[in-house]
């Protein structure tokens, strides 16, 4: 018997994953305009585990031109799943061929508590053009106003255009809507849960609590197994400790390009999404809207695009994940490690690390009663520049968690969305303690040892303040009085970060700007003020400008001519009767909360 010799064993695997390959090129598509009313075919999807089973689909007609230059086949289906169920979500891709030929994706549903189960295919020639596609990633418009915190409803409001659901499609007054899309949801709190699936549901999201792998390694291993039309796919925002993944079917596969879906996700076009294989727990019917519950499990490649008539892949392509590193310390002591892998988008991934930040601190501690959070945090860019964070809050019930959650998506948001550079964010630390107490302090009185001094002149003030139990608190802090003419008069302004920004809403007439550079932005997100601080603030008459996040005092008048120009600044410039003289802040061991103001005249 003749004997393979070692080259022609290494020929072997290789002939047949070509042989694989030319046949997955090989298959034949139907274009749309030899789609006929009354053709039979089968469609391909996944109801239980990972076993591919077979539909009927009749073809009842072609909606044409149901917007411009797009076309729906309309067709009905019929299987003992289906016809319990009706339109599945999470069926969005399954393949629909006649007489072998493949005619497009199954992603649409058509009206309301229908007898029969009709679906909307969409033609696969539209879904060919996804994949030629390129593009830069969607990003956000940059001139927004720098903020502390952006929770999910800010960011809602704030990007309508993009935070919006799958847009119908009518005809014959019918409402033909895209399936909704599964979204896995696995290492979730109930409360954040809840918040999760109504930011979702907007989208087009049906969010449901799920299991997905579990891995939470130090790097994120691809796959190499295949996929086939009609598997189910997992399209992975988040993995890790908590996992974040939509569920859809295989459309095509050609070699290592995958097409799914059939309508898109989010409709950013030129993404960077995890591709894993999945798998389908059940299928659970309702009279509301039917679904696939399922299980995420391996990487096998990358989302590059997500485009009206679908998702576009690759196979053996590895993704792009944001590492999130959060050591917790409990309020028993307990110390757990948690770690997340964020994928990398300008638009998802502020969202994903409100969500993530807030299940993991509301999972591990009460998500009611009282609370205080101290944390400290670092994210670090790929240009090698890092960002430190800070603060400290406290409350009842969810506030301390939305506090902190909301504060970390936003440096993210302003981060990734910036205007100045395509800024990448390489890595994020969280070191969390949490205690289950109060731990507020408000401001009682303040006493200063003289209120008229000559210019240079120490005088001491004394700030009293209470904790929530009465016990009140002294600090000590000198401060030498400006060098300014005699019979001047300056004011010292002591308070929260919260009367501080009244203050300046005051002295600006706005106190919202949008950062001038990249080296500002960075340097206002590490020093957002904190709300364990008492800060002071000296100020006087004086004329000047604020531009750009920056005071300008006693300017020349030619010079304060050129700044104010139009032409010269590209926001506009606010002329200022009073000017900053100096700011400093202490730290306690509080968030701290009121304000005075204190007038001082000069000698």
């Amino acid at each position: 018997m003749n004997k393979l010799t070692p080259r022609r064993i290494w020929l072997a695997p290789a002939l047949l994953l070509f042989l694989s390959l030319t046949l997955h090129a090989a298959e034949e598509l139907m274009p749309v305009s030899q789609v006929k009313a009354g053709m039979k075919g089968k469609g391909r999807t996944v109801f239980l585990g990972n076993t591919i089973e077979e539909f009927d689909v009749e073809i009842l007609g072609v909606l044409n031109n149901i917007s411009p230059k797009r076309h729906v086949i309309l067709a009905r289906l019929s299987h003992p799943v289906i016809d319990k169920a009706g339109n599945i979500q999470g069926m969005s891709g399954s393949p629909v061929y006649i007489d072998g030929k493949l005619v497009g994706a199954v992603a649409y549903s058509i009206g309301n508590f229908t007898k029969e189960t009709i679906a909307g295919i969409t033609p696969i020639a539209d879904m060919m053009d996804v994949q030629e596609k390129k593009g830069e990633r969607s990003s956000l418009p940059p001139r927004y106003p720098l903020q502390k915190e952006l929770s999910l409803d800010d960011m809602m409001a704030m990007n309508q255009a993009v935070f919006q659901p799958q847009a119908s499609l009518y005809a014959d007054g019918r409402t033909i809507t895209p399936l909704s899309i599964p979204l896995v949801l696995r290492g979730f709190s109930n409360n954040t849960y809840g918040k999760a699936r109504d930011f979702f549901s907007r989208l087009g999201f049906h969010a449901v609590l799920g299991g997905g792998s579990g891995q939470s390694t130090d790097t994120v291993p691809v796959s190499h197994a295949g996929l086939r039309g009609g598997d189910p796919v997992g399209v992975q925002l988040v993995r890790g400790d908590v996992e974040v993944s939509a569920l859809g079917t295989v459309t095509y596969v050609d070699g290592n390009k995958v097409l799914a879906f059939g309508h898109p996700m989010f409709n950013l076009g030129s993404v960077d999404y995890a591709m894993t294989r999945a798998s389908v727990m059940a299928v659970v019917p309702s009279m509301a809207s039917s679904f696939k519950l399922g299980n995420t499990a391996e990487v096998v490649g990358r989302i590059t695009q997500d485009r009206s008539f679908g998702v576009y892949g690759e196979l053996g392509e590895r993704p792009r994940f944001i590492p999130m590193n959060i050591s917790m310390i409990g309020a028993r002591g307990q110390i757990r490690d948690y770690k997340v892998f964020l994928c990398d988008d300008n638009i998802i991934t502020p969202a994903m690390t409100n969500m993530v930040v807030a299940s993991l601190l509301s999972a591990e501690e009460r998500a009611l009663g009282n609370l205080t959070i101290r944390f400290t945090g670092d994210i670090f860019l790929e240009n090698g520049q890092s960002i430190n964070l800070e603060d400290l809050y406290t409350g009842i019930y969810d506030s301390a968690v939305s506090g902190l959650s909301n504060l970390l998506a936003a440096a993210v948001f302003y981060l990734t969305n910036n205007e100045f550079a395509d800024l990448s964010i390489f890595r994020i630390d969280l070191k969390i303690q949490v205690t289950e107490e109060i731990r507020f302090a408000y401001l009682e009185r303040v006493w200063l040892d003289k209120y008229e001094a000559r210019s240079g002149e120490r005088i001491l003030i004394r700030v009293f303040y209470r904790n929530h139990r009465g016990e009140t608190s002294v600090k000590d802090v000198p401060f030498a009085t400006p060098n300014l003419p005699s019979g001047s008069q300056v004011y010292l302004a002591i308070g929260d970060a919260r009367s501080m920004q009244s203050i300046e809403m005051s002295q600006y007439r706005n106190a919202q700007f949008v950062p001038r550079n990249l080296n500002q932005l960075i340097r206002l997100l590490g020093n957002l003020r904190k709300n364990n601080r008492i800060y002071f603030k000296v100020f006087a008459s004086k004329p000047g400008l604020f531009l750009q996040g920056e005071e300008m005092p006693n300017l020349p008048p030619s010079l304060k001519s050129m700044l104010a120009s139009p032409r010269a600044a590209s926001s506009a410039p606010v002329e200022i009767t009073r000017s900053t003289l100096s700011q400093y802040q202490i730290p306690i061991d509080h968030v701290f909360q009121g304000g005075t103001l204190i007038p001082i005249t000069i000698k």
